[in-house]
């Protein structure tokens, strides 16, 4: 057999529609000769903690070999898969088209798939992933969820982890009294002298952005609109990342099928889809067309997509970049997003803080360990902060005033770990790339 392959590469379509896909023996089978692989290769072992479990499990079997482990037991490593993707798209030797034919996520993906369709799947995780109901009903009383959710609130925290699982010292995202659409009701003035004017594209303001951190999308309108980019603001659904994680394709897929319908009126007029979490931007370029690969708006809106660091790169690439930007005091700690890696792009973030003149950049490309809506609950908090160590050290030994990450999950967990290994010395101030790129510009307070 070959060792690896040295072409880019290929996802095949996941068969969700075929009733076969559920079938729990045949996952079995699959997972035992995909673990056996893994086994004998262990490249992806410092990667998340689905590896060390699988590795253990072989390792303290009678034989130290997965021949002698009872498939039931596999499920604690699907537990542990955040669905980051980095096993395939940066570490492992046997993904297609090699002959081993290996999609370690995608098969966590069909194991959770049929739980769901079982009814195994705990009813509190998935209410968690209701993520537009939850942000509709967080922002109407921001006030008070915010309050409720404070990991120092000793009274609801508590609470939270017995009736929901949510771990009492993670850090939860805030909720925004005004959503990003309401914020964005009037378009700034776009510089007609820019090198980029002429350039039009809508912001996907993806769940987080819209009730969580409108911020993120205020800053990439005014670097877009400073630049000559003419822009509008759309958020027809949630991309369906929570709901994947859960197993739960035909939700994804109904998602995909809105989404792309209501994002065709702008790609028809010209615009460009900029999704501002890249999360958001891998499901649109890659797993949607992979759940409904014969939907032309799905595979057209995925062609038409950029992740928003991308895509000013691309406007200081091509056209060249409006003037004005001026040094960041200190240094930047970039944290290169998982879900920005699995895109295959490069280090898009990175590229963008160096544009900043007389600025120090550190790029740290570790996982976080938040893992989306993993990383906070009961049980993976503290492997979520174990994991994302090496991120934390990394950030306290460059010394660097700013941490900033496009996962607008990652940045405080960031801060949490450092929080841990540096007890009361200063907390460093996390934000968005374009955040930061904005306060370069002097376009958003700082």
């Amino acid at each position: 057999m070959a060792e690896g392959s040295l072409e880019a590469p290929v996802r095949h379509p996941l068969d969700w529609q075929n009733p076969e896909f559920y079938d729990m023996a045949a996952i079995e089978k699959e997972m035992h000769r995909i673990f056996d692989i893994c086994h004998g290769c262990r490249r992806c072992f410092n990667l998340c903690d689905s590896f060390p479990r699988l590795f253990d499990l072989a390792d303290n079997s009678p034989t130290g070999e997965l021949d002698a482990v009872d498939p039931k037991d596999y499920k604690p490593v699907v537990d542990a898969c955040t669905l980051c993707d980095l096993c395939f798209m940066t570490k492992c030797p046997y993904v297609p088209p090699h002959e081993f034919n290996l999609d370690f996520p995608h098969l966590m993906l069909r194991y959770r798939a049929a739980e769901f369709a079982q009814g195994k799947t705990d009813k509190v995780a998935q209410a968690l992933t209701h993520t537009d109901r939850n942000g509709k009903l967080g922002s109407l009383v921001a006030p008070i969820a915010n309050w409720a959710t404070d990991r120092n609130n000793a009274v609801t925290r508590p609470m939270l982890q017995a009736m929901a699982g949510v771990a009492r010292e993670a850090e939860l995202p805030k909720y925004a009294v005004q959503t990003f659409q309401q914020q964005a009701l009037d378009a700034p003035k776009v510089n007609r002298n820019a090198p980029g004017f002429g350039r039009k594209a809508v912001l996907y303001a993806t769940c987080f952005v819209e009730f969580h951190d409108p911020g993120i999308g205020l800053a990439a309108r005014a670097i877009l609109a400073h630049n000559g980019v003419e822009t509008e603001v759309a958020y027809p659904a949630c991309c369906g990342m929570p709901q994947l994680e859960a197993g739960n394709i035909a939700d994804v897929a109904e998602r995909a099928r809105t989404v792309s319908q209501a994002l065709k009126r702008y790609i028809d007029e010209g615009y460009e889809v900029i999704a501002l979490v890249p999360s958001c931007a891998l499901m649109l370029k890659f797993e949607w067309p992979l759940i409904l690969p014969d939907d032309p708006d799905v595979k057209r809106l995925a062609e038409h997509t950029s992740d928003i660091s991308e895509y000013i790169v691309a406007i200081a690439k091509k056209e060249g970049l409006a003037p004005g930007l001026a040094a960041l005091p200190g240094g930047v700690t970039v944290h290169i997003a998982c879900h920005a890696r699995a895109q295959n792009m490069g280090q898009k973030a990175s590229e963008l803080l160096r544009l900043i003149p007389d600025t120090k950049i550190d790029v740290v490309e570790r996982c976080s360990g938040h893992g989306g809506s993993w990383g906070v609950m009961e049980g993976n908090f503290e492997v979520a902060l174990k994991v994302g160590r090496p991120v934390a050290r990394s950030a306290i030994n460059n010394e660097n005033p700013f941490v900033a990450s496009e996962c607008p999950l990652a940045a405080p967990h960031i801060l949490q770990g450092i929080e841990k290994l540096a007890g009361d010395a200063p907390l460093p101030t996390h934000a968005h790339p374009v955040e930061l790129f904005a306060r370069a510009y002097g376009l958003v307070a700082g």
